[in-house]
């Protein structure tokens, strides 16, 4: 079965905006570049984030808890934005748009997140990057994702729900919908890249809220165990064999 990249996303703060590429190289064993490298520790993670600490950067990876994040706060999911010449430009529905340095600027973005993030959720304490990727998972694996397997489930419930909610890395179009779903353990190629499919992504509430206004549309978690019996959407891979890709290359599975 073959299709195509249709989409490539990267996101550069974890849980805070996201940005399409048109091509990236990917490494062996090693997460998208550039994807998750930072992330907003809280108040409430600041515990383990210290702990973990070398030269004043946490340096194992963190749970999920410990950061700002889309399931604490629909709101934070309508954030959009990436990297624009060496700074970071974000925007929100509510609140003027902002674009600062990561590594001197950090407070700017703290200041700009507190109006959306709640204060019962610890308040947003400060930027890390650490030796780890901020994925939820702490494995090495790109998310990967079928634009069919959406259609279908936009068809089902009669709602659009587009692709930014989902958080995936590549998108893969021309397949059946749900192929994915049975092909854990297969080796997937895109020109000499190869990956190796590892697992299936389950879903958590942070999903069920529209990235266009940060409003919760609906219950995604039930609303996929209703209509499939689970709540999975999308699959993980590890590069095994690294390269170049782009949008538009043929993907074999």
């Amino acid at each position: 079965m073959t299709g195509h990249l249709a989409h490539i996303r990267r996101h550069p703060i974890k849980s805070i905006g996201g940005e399409g590429l048109d091509r990236v190289t990917l490494i062996a064993a090693r997460r998208l570049p550039g994807d998750r490298e930072f992330a907003v520790v809280t108040e409430r993670g600041e515990r383990n984030a210290r702990a973990s600490e070398t030269a004043g950067q946490p340096d194992r990876w963190l749970p999920k808890s410990c950061f700002v994040r889309g399931i604490a706060s629909p709101l934070v999911q309508a954030i959009s934005g990436g990297w624009q010449d060496k700074r970071i430009a974000l925007t929100h529905p509510a609140l003027p748009g902002l674009t600062f340095d990561p590594e001197t600027e950090q407070e700017r973005l703290l200041d700009w997140l507190r109006p959306i993030w709640p204060a019962d959720s610890g308040a947003a304490s400060r930027l890390v990057r650490g030796a780890a990727i901020w994925t939820d998972n702490k494995w090495p694996w790109i998310s990967i994702l079928s634009m069919t397997s959406l259609a279908q489930l936009e068809q089902e419930i009669g709602h659009t729900l587009g692709i930014h909610r989902w958080r995936g890395n590549l998108w893969i179009d021309g397949w059946q919908p749900f192929a994915e779903r049975d092909m854990i353990g297969q080796i997937l190629t895109i020109g000499d890249v190869e990956l190796r499919v590892t697992d299936h992504i389950g879903r958590c509430d942070a999903t069920s809220s529209d990235t266009d206004t940060g409003q919760r549309d609906l219950d995604m978690v039930a609303t996929l165990e209703r209509l499939y019996g689970h709540t999975e959407f999308g699959i993980f891979a590890e590069v095994v064999t690294g390269g170049n890709i782009a949008i538009g290359d043929r993907i074999a599975a």
